[in-house]
């Protein structure tokens, strides 16, 4: 993949978007990642790199203050704690720069307990209740549930998703933008 990339990047320009963080990107990209990509934008481009120069980063704390972030740390940790599960681990929670990721079995989880949670969300939709449950306690609060991967779901501003990153390329002359990836769909124009 890398390699076809490189070969596209000599026509086109190259960005790299993902919800993961910079050190997450460079383990899965090579620490070489800001020079091999014409645009970099870990956690959805609320860090954003363009040309191998950091542009800005952004964080949840300052976007929805900490108060708000409190009331939904507590609120998920009081939900799951009342969750019966055939396995819970550590990590319930992990706060990131620009979302909180929720497991309800903890991220710490194995790799066979993840499977075993999977398939058990997918029976008693786990996550899915619980994402009900926190849209009608925060309803309003400007905050987007996502359920995604297998064992957990992302809490972030609404429209800090990965469409966040196209404000940095849109005075950069673009008239087509492609997204691909594991999960994509079409979408209206975003521009």
């Amino acid at each position: 993949m890398d390699d076809f990339l490189q070969k596209l990047r000599q026509k086109v320009k190259i960005g790299v978007v993902g919800g993961s963080d910079f050190e997450k990107v460079q383990e899965q990209l090579g620490n070489d990642v800001v020079e091999k990509y014409d645009y970099v934008f870990p956690e959805n481009g609320l860090v954003a790199y363009k040309d191998g120069k950091l542009l800005c980063k952004q964080n949840i704390q300052g976007h929805l203050g900490e108060a708000l972030i409190q009331d939904l740390i507590n609120y998920c940790l009081s939900y799951i704690a009342k969750i019966k599960l055939p396995k819970k681990r550590g990590t319930f929670i992990e706060f990131r720069n620009g979302m909180l990721n929720v497991s309800p079995i903890g991220r710490s989880c194995s790799q066979e307990e993840r499977i075993e949670f999977y398939e058990l969300d997918k029976k008693e939709n786990i996550r899915q209740n619980f994402v009900a449950d926190l849209r009608r306690e925060f309803a309003g609060k400007g905050l987007t549930f996502s359920i995604g991967g297998q064992i957990s779901f992302d809490v972030f501003p609404d429209g800090w998703d990965k469409r966040f990153c196209l404000g940095h390329v849109e005075n950069d002359g673009f008239k087509t933008i492609y997204f691909f990836g594991d999960k994509t769909m079409p979408t209206h124009s975003l521009l």
